[in-house]
């Protein structure tokens, strides 16, 4: 890269980060006027997709979607590539998210998450995993989707790792709808995988020139389409890879 070329990526991510900064500011506004007003789960869910939107935007990610998902109760299930996924997501379907505890820690977005409506697993405490099915229901009950990757890591977005079949297991509980997406990347640096942290590969994304992500959302599966949770996973997993594997 030439010095100049150096320079403009230097001065884009700048002014990347401070519009990320104020879209925060914005967005917490936003929030804390929400809560004096008693705010809804859908209320925050909007907040958020409307944030998501404006981040997205911000950095040059043009989203490409195919699909819709239906107002209402359902869990939107799709692969992990990126830390961008529920962002993606979030900018089309007001919903509630579920995401690593880690985020919460990340600089700007991570303090807005909770209030946001966004629901943290902490793999490594006791009880989480009945917490997060717990708020998971919640948002259901109140006709919220909720959003979920279920292969628990990323991939370099050229396959699919097998469903953990909780998520499936209260979709069938709930007997709301399992809606299956496919999330793309171009280009394909846009994944997050192995040990990359956060900040670098998010400044990388910040100075780069834009990106797009093609966002296939399929018909929703009746939670009662298979025997029992693993195999619901299972089923749900194939029509996400045969969305990914689509022309």
């Amino acid at each position: 890269m030439s010095p100049l070329s150096a320079a403009a990526s230097g001065l884009r991510a700048g002014a990347r980060v401070a519009a990320t900064g104020a879209t925060a500011t914005v967005t917490a506004a936003r929030l804390s006027l929400l809560e004096r007003g008693g705010a809804r789960r859908r209320d925050r869910a909007r907040a958020l997709r409307d944030a998501c939107r404006r981040f997205l935007a911000l950095h040059g990610v043009e989203v490409e979607a195919r699909g819709a998902v239906a107002p209402g109760a359902a869990i939107v299930v799709a692969n992990h590539v990126s830390w961008l996924d529920p962002l993606v997501v979030a900018s089309l379907v007001p919903c509630a998210p579920i995401s690593k505890l880690e985020v919460g820690g990340w600089p700007v977005v991570g303090p807005l998450a909770r209030r946001l409506g966004v629901i943290f697993h902490d793999r490594g405490a006791p009880g989480s995993g009945r917490r997060v099915l717990f708020e998971a229901g919640a948002a259901l009950a109140a006709g919220l989707p909720v959003l979920n990757f279920p292969e628990g890591t990323t991939t370099e977005g050229r396959r699919v790792l097998a469903f953990r079949p909780g998520l499936f297991a209260l979709a069938r509980r709930a007997g709301v709808p399992v809606v299956p997406a496919a999330l793309r990347y171009h280009p394909v640096e846009l994944a997050w995988t192995g040990d990359a942290t956060f900040v670098p590969h998010y400044l990388r994304l910040a100075a780069g020139d834009a990106a797009r992500v093609e966002l296939r959302l399929g018909s929703p599966i009746s939670a009662e389409a298979a025997a029992g949770a693993e195999a619901l996973a299972r089923h749900v997993r194939d029509a996400v890879v045969g969305l990914l594997e689509g022309p």
